[in-house]
């Protein structure tokens, strides 16, 4: 078997699992107060019931800090990014180029419409706004599908990484729990062991994990998957990826840290607390409507048979004082200035407060405003998903194409051909260069003549066009440009 042996290889996946054991008690926390319910998650992560989640605030935040990532980030059924030619590309040949990486784009844009990738990403965002790291799967669809692409989102319990020497999450293992009749759908039975042939015909219903690993292997990924604990009887398959199908991301990460962390990591001891607050707001209004009662030892009162109803009557003896409503010793009132303060900084730490819907119309001004913010807030985050997300995502989906023949032979080398992102985020931070050059030409424009000739404005245009993402149909050449 090429590559690294099978012992080895699980020696490694136990490595990396013991490492990723530190995590967990961590996820359980942030998973139980920000996406409870959840019955695919980490073993035991969330609690049964969510009888003792009182506060909201914070799964609501992470559904529309998710939701503000997929608009910013890679807004379904719209253009957010795009193939152009390189810098190395001869002037000549780029109006031709361009129109050949337009339709290549197009045929990108179609295929990802057409597929899940929408419902999977968004699902990733999740994971990435509670967890800190995400995994998308990235598979080829059966010919004659309606897209070639299928996309899926791996739960965190599933999902077990280890880092290159650079530091990046690039070496893969998947576990998952199957029967016995499951793997002899999957693999063929000449590579099964003794052990799952004996429970198909004896107990089907045994489970047995399944590890599929995907790590770096010279030029391409090695794929091998293997039966957890029956390394001794092989690898029930093994296989050459040309770049791997699992794409990891992370929301921000330490010096020497595998999994990221996520602002609900940062928010957590906010979240706790709110949580508790209100479950002391909730006591002290049951205490308020139903209070609390003293009665006197008077041999005729028994308070196992009192029942506080409109209507009864409550036997008393003669000169007592019955039943007695017991003051509270103070008000609970400061719990409100607490709780606002609370939810005021999870809201902002979860950029909701920055990043969510605006209330009324905004003047270009506030719009400029508040594109700048968005693109200062995200800007770290935005880089790393951007190289851990975005390119390996294009340039995968360009690979499968172009190996069915659907696009022509290109390779995004940031040479020939370049990737270049319009998504919102990315055209926020574009605009300012467009401002930029506005204001210059503007300020040549006002100098006379003599300094106005000194602009190209064809190429000015042009090159406000190639960075405001006009498709290259509508842009003219050099030559078209002198014959009109």
């Amino acid at each position: 078997m090429p590559g690294l042996p099978l012992d080895e290889l699980t020696l490694r996946y136990q490595r990396a699992r013991n490492a990723r054991n530190a995590w967990e008690p961590l996820w359980r926390d942030c998973l139980s107060y920000a996406m409870p319910y959840r019955s695919e998650s980490l073993e035991a992560a969330t609690r049964p019931d969510t009888g003792d989640l009182f506060d909201g605030t914070a799964p609501d935040a992470v559904q529309q800090l998710a939701a503000s990532l997929m608009a910013e980030l890679t807004p379904p059924w719209s253009r957010w990014f795009s193939l152009v030619p390189g810098p190395s590309v001869p002037e000549a040949e780029r109006p031709a180029l361009a129109l050949q990486l337009e339709a290549a784009t197009r045929t990108l844009h179609s295929q990802f419409d057409r597929s899940n990738y929408a419902v999977e990403l968004h699902q990733c965002f999740l994971d990435l706004v509670v967890l800190g790291t995400a995994t998308l799967v990235f598979e080829e669809s059966p010919i004659g599908a309606p897209s070639a692409f299928r996309f899926g989102s791996l739960p965190q319990n599933q999902v077990t990484l280890e880092h290159d020497p650079c530091g990046e999450p690039r070496r893969h293992f998947r576990s998952t729990s199957l029967d016995a009749l499951a793997l002899c759908a999957r693999f063929p039975s000449t590579r099964l062991p003794p052990e799952v042939k004996e429970a198909v015909t004896g107990d089907p219903e045994r489970r047995f994990v399944l590890v599929e690993s995907v790590r770096p292997e010279g030029a391409g990924f090695a794929y091998v998957a293997f039966v957890e604990g029956l390394e001794h009887a092989g690898p029930l398959a093994e296989g050459a990826f040309e770049d791997s199908p699992f794409i990891s991301f992370r929301w921000l990460k330490g010096a020497g840290e595998t999994y990221g962390r996520s602002p609900v990591m940062t928010a957590l001891p906010d979240i706790r607390t709110a949580n508790t607050v209100v479950e002391l707001v909730l006591k002290n209004a049951s205490i308020a409507v139903t209070g609390i009662w003293q009665a006197d030892d008077d041999g005729v009162l028994n308070p196992a048979n009192i029942r506080l109803v409109p209507g009864s009557i409550i036997p008393k003896a003669v000169g007592s004082s019955g039943l007695t409503p017991l003051q509270t010793p103070g008000r609970f009132d400061v719990s409100e200035l607490v709780l606002d303060d609370l939810r005021r900084r999870i809201r902002h730490t979860l950029l909701v407060d920055r990043l969510g819907p605006v209330a009324g119309r905004m003047t270009a001004t506030e719009v400029l405003v508040r594109s700048r913010e968005m693109a200062r807030l995200l800007g770290a985050t935005y880089g790393r998903l951007q190289a851990e997300l975005l390119r390996p995502l294009v340039g995968r989906a360009v690979r499968l194409l172009r190996r069915r023949g659907e696009i022509p032979d290109i390779r995004i080398d940031g040479r020939t051909v370049e990737l270049r992102l319009q998504s919102p985020l990315a055209r926020a931070q574009a605009r300012d260069d467009v401002e930029n050059t506005l204001l210059w030409l503007e300020a040549v424009a006002g100098l006379g003549a003599d300094a106005a000739a000194t602009v190209d404005k064809a190429a000015a245009a042009r090159w406000l066009g190639e960075t405001l993402g006009v498709p290259a149909e509508l842009i003219r050449d050099d030559d078209a440009s002198r014959q009109a």
